[in-house]
């Protein structure tokens, strides 16, 4: 099998090509450029390809790819709100993804992100570069004996929950599918709730859902009412979550305290690329000129642990449609 990877930086090379010896029936080539319907014609010859989060999978890119004989869509990640899957099935398309990879380390950085936003840490280290060692603009509020409401209690948002069991914090959860067993033996749940108990209650709020019709700016400005004053937001998840000027006027009115994005609504022109040398004019330079606003670039995933997790289980996906068994349906998507 021939796939090329598309999106692929150095990083994505090295982990790929560090496992690739275990499966010597792959054949891989790698593609910087971004999938979309213009760079869809490089993959002619090619058995199937691989995307990330920002890969453009509409009609036009899987008709253009079926029509080149492309067979799989290989996704290094868990979310597929990029493909357009009906048109997968039409095409008869096999999509495949990874729908666990290291959750932990998502978790992790949603703990960093929120203690960053909390704390000041960015501005505090900035300001000791500068030798200036004052205090003033810096004061945060203790997570300890506060409320965490986790949305979206699957692998990552379990180990969140973890986590802030760890700090001494309670933890709501609140998810179409309660894992009571996360209340009743692991005990890190203390109780499933709607998500306007969520906003309600919460002094820490982190998102883990997936993105979907219903679940579109979810956060907007109504939920943002129900919150409480100095709330501290996290977004992980999609930056369609979040309506981003709701969030704006929520950090205005002070309404939300801190706020930590590793994904926002126009990450798709910025995400993976340097843009040091443009001038970005949008809402995500609102963003980054709020003290209490922390932006990092959707690296929430990448860890050592998470990049060889991705590969291995990407590569299984390829042998697996290979061999033309059963394939295993927590990775299939159509």
């Amino acid at each position: 099998m021939k796939i090329l990877f598309y999106d692929a930086y150095d990083y994505d090379k090295d982990s790929f090509d560090k496992e690739l010896p275990d499966y010597p029936g792959l054949e891989v080539s790698y593609f910087e450029a971004e999938l979309q319907p213009m760079t869809a014609t490089m993959a002619k010859g090619y058995d199937a390809v691989c995307a990330f989060v920002n890969s453009d999978l509409s009609a036009m890119t899987l008709e253009i790819l079926r029509g080149l004989g492309v067979k799989l869509i290989l996704l290094r990640c868990a979310g597929f709100n990029n493909v357009n899957i009906d048109m997968a099935k039409n095409l008869g398309l096999k999509v495949m993804r990874v729908p666990g990879y290291s959750p932990e380390a998502i978790a992790e950085h949603a703990m960093g992100l929120a203690l960053s936003a909390n704390r000041h840490i960015c501005k505090g280290y900035n300001r000791v570069r500068e030798n200036d060692f004052g205090l003033s603009g810096l004061l945060g509020t203790n997570l300890h004996g506060k409320t965490a409401g986790i949305v979206g209690t699957g692998r990552i948002g379990a180990a969140l929950c973890r986590i802030c069991k760890g700090f001494g914090m309670t933890v709501l959860g609140s998810d179409l599918y309660p894992n009571q067993k996360l209340v009743d033996e692991e005990h890190i749940v203390d109780e499933y709730v709607d998500y306007d108990e969520i906003y309600k209650r919460s002094d820490f709020i982190s998102l883990h859902a997936f993105l979907n019709e219903d679940s579109y700016h979810m956060i907007c400005d109504d939920s943002i009412a129900k919150m409480k004053d100095g709330v501290i937001l996290v977004n992980t998840a999609r930056g369609g979550l979040v309506d981003t000027q709701a969030l704006i006027r929520g950090i205005r009115s002070r309404k939300i305290g801190a706020a930590g994005l590793d994904v926002y609504e126009e990450e798709a022109g910025n995400a993976f690329r340097n843009r040091s040398s443009d001038i970005i004019e949008s809402v995500t330079s609102e963003l980054l000129a709020f003290p209490n606003v922390v932006v990092t670039s959707h690296q929430a995933f990448f860890t050592h642990e998470a990049l060889s997790a991705i590969a291995r289980t990407t590569l299984d996906n390829a042998v697996a449609f290979e061999k033309g068994g059963e394939l295993p349906k927590p990775n299939v998507v159509c």
